[in-house]
C-alpha cells in the first residue's frame, strides 16, 4: 500500500534485489541461503561460528520513465538495513547503473545485529524546492536472518541465543539462572536461549543417541508450550473493539494464535462466541482463573508436548532394557 503525501512521487514499482553475499569474503552458496520468491536470507550456521561482517550486493530498479520526466530533482536511491530489536538502522547510498538499476554494497557488521534485519531501499529526491522527500520505496522488504538455518520467510518464533549473565542485554542478568524467556510483546513472539545455562544450547542442536534424541523433543515441546501460553495472554490483552464494544481478532500472528487455540479453550463454540467469553472472563475476573487449564491444554496440544513426552519415555524405556540384558 501506497502512503498519500502531499507532493508528486512515484507511481511505478521500486523493486529490491539481493543478487549475493559474503561472510568475511567468503561466498555464500544462493541456493541454500538465498530465497528471492520470498526475499529472505538465512546465516545461521554458515560454516564460520565466528565471522565479523556479511556484505550483500543489491539492485533496485526504478520506473525509468518517470525517475527521467518527474518534476523532482536530485534524485538518490539508498538501501536502508534496520532491525528493530537492537534500534539499528545504516543508510547505504546506491550507484545509478546503466539503464533504470541502482547498484550498491549493504554491510552487515554481526555485533551491530542481533536476530532479523530488514533491507529496504528508497527513492529520495527535491520536490518544490524541499530537500529529502520520500518519492518512492519498495512495497517488500527483505530479511537477512541471523538465527535462520533455511531462509523462510513466515516464521511462528523469533529464537535469540543469547548468554543471560554475561551477555549485551543487561535486562536479562537478573534471569541468568533461568534456561529461556519469552516475550510475546512485540510484533514477533521471541524465545530468548541462555546459552550461559550448561549444555541447553548443545542439547538443543545436537543429533545424539535416542534417548538425548528424545529429552530434546521434550525441552523444544516445553519452550513451545510456554511461547503458546505466553502468546495467548498477550494477544487477549491486545483486543480491537468495534462500535459495540465486541471484541475483534486482532490481526498478525496475534489473531493466528487464538484462532488456532480458542477452540480447545471454549470448546464447542463458534470463534467470535469464544473470543467474547475469553473477554468477559478475563475482564471481570469470573471464570479466568478456571480458564487456565483449557489455555494449558491448548498450548500443550500444539506444541506437542504429549508426543514429545511418550516418545522420551519410550526411549528410556528401551535404554533400561538394554542395559539390564
Amino acid at each position: 500500500m501506497k502512503s498519500w503525501v502531499p507532493y508528486p512521487t512515484l507511481v511505478g514499482d521500486v523493486q529490491l534485489d539481493v543478487t549475493s553475499g559474503r561472510i568475511d569474503g567468503q561466498l555464500l552458496d544462493y541456493r541454500t541461503r538465498f530465497a528471492r520468491e520470498q526475499q529472505t536470507v538465512a546465516l545461521n550456521e554458515v560454516e564460520r561460528a565466528d565471522w565479523k561482517e556479511a556484505r550483500f550486493e543489491v539492485r533496485v530498479t526504478l520506473p525509468g520513465s518517470e525517475i527521467d520526466s518527474g518534476t523532482w530533482e536530485k534524485v538518490v536511491c539508498v538501501a536502508v538495513l534496520s532491525e528493530g530489536a537492537t534500534n539499528t538502522r545504516s543508510v547505504t547510498e546506491l550507484t545509478r547503473g546503466p539503464g533504470t538499476t541502482w547498484t550498491g554494497r549493504v554491510l552487515l557488521p554481526r555485533g551491530m545485529y542481533r536476530s532479523r534485519a530488514v533491507l529496504t531501499a528508497s527513492v529520495v529526491a527535491t520536490v518544490d524546492g524541499v530537500e529529502g522527500r520520500v518519492i518512492g520505496s519498495t512495497e517488500q522488504p527483505w530479511y537477512i536472518d541471523l538465527t535462520a538455518r533455511e531462509p523462510i520467510r513466515e516464521r511462528e518464533l523469533n529464537i535469540v541465543e543469547i548468554d543471560f549473565r554475561g551477555g549485551p542485554e543487561e535486562w536479562l542478568r537478573p534471569f541468568k539462572d533461568a534456561p529461556w524467556l519469552v516475550d510475546a510483546t512485540g510484533d514477533m513472539p521471541t524465545v530468548w536461549l541462555n546459552t550461559g545455562f550448561e549444555g541447553l544450547v548443545e542439547l538443543l542442536h545436537g543429533s545424539g543417541n535416542p534417548v538425548e534424541k528424545a529429552m530434546r523433543e521434550v525441552v523444544a515441546a516445553q519452550i513451545a508450550e510456554e511461547a503458546w501460553t505466553a502468546m495467548f495472554h498477550s494477544a487477549v490483552t491486545d483486543l480491537d473493539f468495534d462500535d459495540n464494544r465486541t471484541p475483534r481478532l486482532p490481526s498478525g500472528w496475534r489473531g493466528t494464535v487464538l484462532a488456532s487455540m480458542l477452540p480447545d479453550v471454549v470448546p464447542s463454540t463458534p470463534l467470535e462466541d469464544a473470543l467474547r467469553e475469553v473477554h468477559l472472563r478475563r475482564s471481570d475476573g469470573q471464570g479466568w482463573a478456571e480458564l487456565q487449564t483449557n489455555v494449558q491444554y491448548a498450548a500443550s496440544r500444539h506444541s506437542k508436548v504429549p508426543k514429545g513426552l511418550k516418545d522420551a519415555v519410550r526411549a528410556l524405556h528401551r535404554a533400561d532394557e538394554g542395559n539390564r540384558r
